[in-house]
């Protein structure tokens, strides 16, 4: 128990429940948790701009003036349309 206070090692002597980990052993699960929480994203936006791009497409493919496209797409959420 090198670099704990007194207060530090008697708190730990008096605890059993109390699990401690090494700066080093927190870095390394956080490092670990961040590249999952990175992963999860990257692939969430991925499913994302699929998503996005099918339904643009297919409003492309249901639009009868390509003019009306633009239009078409911005006011697909607002669910307006063409």
């Amino acid at each position: 128990m090198d670099g704990f206070s007194d207060f530090q090692r008697h708190f730990l002597a008096l605890s059993d429940q109390v699990t401690m980990f090494t700066q080093k052993e927190f870095d390394d699960a956080l490092n670990f948790a961040k590249a999952e929480i990175m992963t999860i994203a990257i692939e969430a936006t991925k499913q994302a701009v699929l998503l996005e791009r099918e339904a643009c497409a297919k409003m492309a493919d249901e639009c009868l003036a390509i003019e009306e496209l633009g239009d078409a797409i911005r006011n697909r959420r607002s669910g307006k349309g063409v």
